[in-house]
């Protein structure tokens, strides 16, 4: 079916209830619960939904955004009314702009930053599990800042990723990967200190964030060297692939750029 009218619309959504984006049997996904809420807002006239990429269970995000094909006509300050009162509260809408030319959301280049949130040493408040993982080792942090230099630049990442097709291509670009101080995200019942991986780069791999996250904190528990990381990301590297996936609900997909 053809649609007369083509919408960018950006959302936030707390992801630690939801597997993930796209839609699955039996559990809830994100777009699920968006085109419910659509259905609502648009009282089940016809509408279509694509999503920007896809994200992993308990994944949040502070900037996501889909593409809604509908033939209504539709007002911003209405449309956010309207959708933020018929959707959960862990679900925003947060802008619509209308599209004039033609454009795809799943094949536009986009870069897009993630976080990833976490403490160490001591088990954290329970209410912290949704936004924050804490990872009882006490954990090198210097030397795990030094590790995630070592990702920025083209690498070969066929290690850092989970069921890749025939044509998965494993050179990415990271364009910068530093951990830092937690100054982000802030309640009284997080630890007092806390700190955030983030990483840059136009098109990640299934899982490669979290995997990434992984080495470092084996890194951290000084399991692992600098050396290790230098040569999982080299070309001719053993293709194994690594065991240590680190906790989805500390990932959040923090903003996508649009070319």
């Amino acid at each position: 079916m053809k649609y007369s009218n083509s919408y960018l619309i950006s959302i936030q959504y707390l992801g630690f209830r939801f597997h993930g984006w796209q839609k699955q049997k039996n559990v809830m996904s994100l777009h699920e619960m968006v085109d419910k809420t659509l259905g609502f807002v648009f009282k089940n006239k016809d509408f279509k939904t694509l999503g920007s990429s896809r994200t992993d269970s308990k994944v949040s995000a502070n900037t996501y955004f889909f593409q809604l094909f509908t033939n209504e006509l539709l007002e911003e300050k209405e449309f956010l009314k309207s959708f933020n009162f018929n959707a959960p509260s862990d679900l925003k809408v947060l802008t619509l702009k209308n599209i004039s030319k033609p454009f795809n959301i799943i094949q536009s280049p986009k870069l897009k930053e993630y976080h990833y949130y976490f403490s160490h040493g001591t088990k954290n408040h329970p209410f912290s599990a949704a936004l924050l993982v804490g990872f009882q080792d006490t954990l090198d942090i210097e030397l795990m800042q030094k590790g995630a230099k070592l990702f920025e630049g083209t690498h070969y990442f066929n290690k850092y990723c989970t069921e890749p097709s025939e044509n998965t291509v494993f050179k990415r670009d990271i364009l910068s990967c530093v951990i830092e101080k937690n100054t982000i995200l802030t309640a009284n019942f997080f630890p007092e200190t806390s700190y955030v991986l983030k990483v840059r780069g136009v098109g990640f791999l299934r899982y490669q964030i979290r995997l990434m996250m992984g080495v470092l904190v084996e890194l951290g528990k000084h399991n692992i060297s600098l050396d290790f990381i230098i040569n999982s990301l080299k070309e001719d590297n053993d293709r194994k692939f690594l065991r240590t996936i680190a906790p989805g609900s500390g990932l959040q997909l923090y903003d996508i750029k649009f070319d």
